[in-house]
């Protein structure tokens, strides 16, 4: 009966707030028309893309080789690069928290996890052609190996593992040094072995959080575009499926059904991940640990695995360092020596360089303070306030989580080229640089809203309500009580906005136009035609860009972040 009649007056009082109303009702037409729209738009599209309601597309292109195919490789490559991206995750976890490293190991490990972060997503890709192509330094410089083929199956699934590995890594670190060591302390109390320990019980405890990062790396690896698009070759995925389709075939209904088929799949797995795994994993993990938990100092086990794990991450930095290196080949495939810096100075003078460079910042600088603002903004509301539409704010925030980028890029085409409901309403935005930083903003405010979320859950109710005692309306509220308290998530927000736009590509290569150049879009392009110097020369400038960021980000944390204010005091 209390909690009823304090959720009415909260509402009573939020009715009353016209500040909190109108963004409350901004938010919500926001969402519906940028994301819930588009994705409505192709499924009304593959029922009626042939103007008749029926299932007539659906057949059509379920009777299509290539798309079977493309359905079946996607699926193979997904649970395969999941495995082995978990266990791969899991290795490396479980040897910084549980094995005593030394400061070179360590290092490596944080190199490692920060990598992937900071890098356009088919850096890989790039690296592995010109290291183990046909054409690559090792295999035919060194080995003179001319007959070997890195594009295909195999090329993905280890490009894609080595990209997402280490976000299996971060998430299991975490889970892994939030057990109690005690409950390990006392099996081997009772005479049980390290190896008897890890499976009777530290893999129980942690095994929906593994199922959890298997599941976030199968969607990763399902809706990756870029990776396939470049090393693939002609084996197909369903991102690519859908790609080809729609610039290929020009069939936008048959691309619409075919991204409808993707999206299923992906809300499926992100259903299961979000509503099932997530909460298993809260509920079997025990929070911080009593006391510390006494590490590994057993050279029999110590020494391989530190090794082990070491080599792994030399390589994948290798792999890293192959790129800004492969930028300064004279000729790639045929002469790799002496280097030359030839390739970044046609980069600006004869590529466009600085028009696709300047495009990309400006689009990106534009689209990251809306991102963090309005993660923010929601997730305030989603902690902070009660309302009925509450719930409808979060689950639609979210959603874009679980939307391939290549279906958003179809969805965006589809209901935007001929304006709402093909009205000829908002159809001045397609093909302008606005579309893409709404792209931009969707794709990356679940994460903002995530950092938001954790962040307000840690902020007492009694310090607003103080302020609304005061007069103070919820704007002002807002923003001088509750951001300046979590400004260090805002920052975050910010500069993660920013990475992932400006390196993004699997939504806006549907939609970028000739009077926008982007670098991934250019990079792509470079790559697809064998440029692979050229390609390797744009991506080095966005690491550099996407780099720096993130160390101004944490330079401006460390020295005007919430956390050093609270030291000061």
């Amino acid at each position: 009966m209390a909690r009823s009649q304090g959720a009415a007056l909260d509402r009573k009082k939020l009715m009353a707030d016209p500040v909190m109303v109108t963004t409350i009702v901004v938010l919500i037409a926001f969402l519906t028309l940028f994301i819930l729209y588009p994705l409505a738009i192709l499924l009304v599209d593959s029922f009626v893309g042939d103007g008749s309601f029926g299932f007539s597309i659906f057949k059509r292109i379920f009777a299509m080789p290539t798309f079977m195919r493309a359905i079946t490789n996607t699926l193979k490559v997904g649970f395969v690069v999941g495995i082995l991206s978990s266990l791969i995750g899991l290795l490396y976890a479980y040897v910084e928290v549980y094995v005593r490293l030394n400061k070179f190991a360590g290092g490596l490990f944080k190199v490692v996890s920060m990598l992937p972060v900071v890098s356009p997503p088919f850096v890989l890709s790039l690296s592995m052609i010109m290291l183990f192509g046909k054409a690559g330094v090792i295999t035919r410089f060194l080995l003179h190996i001319y007959d070997n083929n890195v594009y295909g199956y195999w090329g993905i699934v280890i490009v894609q593992t080595l990209t997402f590995f280490p976000v299996c890594y971060m998430m299991l670190k975490g889970l892994l040094k939030n057990i109690d060591p005690s409950l390990e302390e006392a099996a081997r109390d009772m005479g049980a072995s390290r190896m008897k320990v890890f499976t009777s019980v530290t893999l129980p405890l942690m095994l929906p959080g593994l199922g959890n990062a298997f599941l976030v790396t199968f969607i990763e690896s399902i809706a990756d575009f870029a990776n396939p698009m470049i090393i693939g070759g002609s084996y197909d995925t369903l991102a690519t499926t859908i790609y080809l389709q729609i610039t290929g075939a020009y069939d936008k209904a048959g691309a619409a059904a075919m991204a409808v088929v993707l999206l299923c799949i992906t809300l499926v797995m992100f259903a299961v991940q979000k509503y099932y795994l997530e909460a298993k994993t809260a509920a079997t993990l025990t929070g911080k640990a009593s006391r510390a938990r006494m590490l590994i100092e057993d050279r029999s086990v110590k020494i391989p695995l530190t090794i082990l794990c070491s080599l792994g991450a030399l390589f994948v930095i290798m792999m890293y360092i192959c790129v800004p290196i492969g930028a300064c080949f004279p000729t790639w495939g045929y002469k790799f020596f002496p280097l030359t810096g030839k390739w970044f100075a046609q980069v600006f003078t004869k590529y466009r360089g600085l028009k696709a460079f300047k495009d990309s910042f400006l689009l990106s600088l534009i689209a990251s303070p809306i991102t963090a603002l309005l993660s923010m903004i929601i997730s305030y509301l989603v902690v902070k306030r009660r309302f009925r539409a509450k719930g409808f704010i979060e689950a639609v925030s979210m959603l874009a989580m679980a939307v391939p980028g290549t279906v958003l890029g179809v969805g965006y085409i589809r209901g935007f080229s001929g304006g709402l409901f093909h009205t000829g309403i908002l159809q001045g935005i397609y093909g302008t640089g606005l579309i893409l930083i709404i792209v931009f903003v969707v794709r990356s405010l679940p994460t903002g809203t995530r950092s938001g979320i954790s962040a307000l859950r840690q902020i007492d109710k009694s310090i607003e309500e103080s302020a609304y005692d005061m007069g103070a309306d919820s704007f002002k509220v807002f923003m001088t009580v509750t951001l300046p308290l979590i400004k260090d998530s805002f920052l975050s927000g910010l500069v993660t906005a920013f990475v992932r736009s400006i390196t993004a590509i699997s939504a806006v290569i549907l939609l970028v136009t000739p009077s926008y150049l982007l670098i991934t879009v250019q990079i792509n392009e470079f790559a697809e035609k064998g440029a692979f110097s050229l390609a390797c020369a744009f991506a080095t400038i966005l690491i550099v860009i996407t780099y720096s960021a993130v160390l101004l980000m944490n330079w401006v944390i460390k020295h005007f972040g919430t956390s050093k204010n609270l030291k000061e005091e």
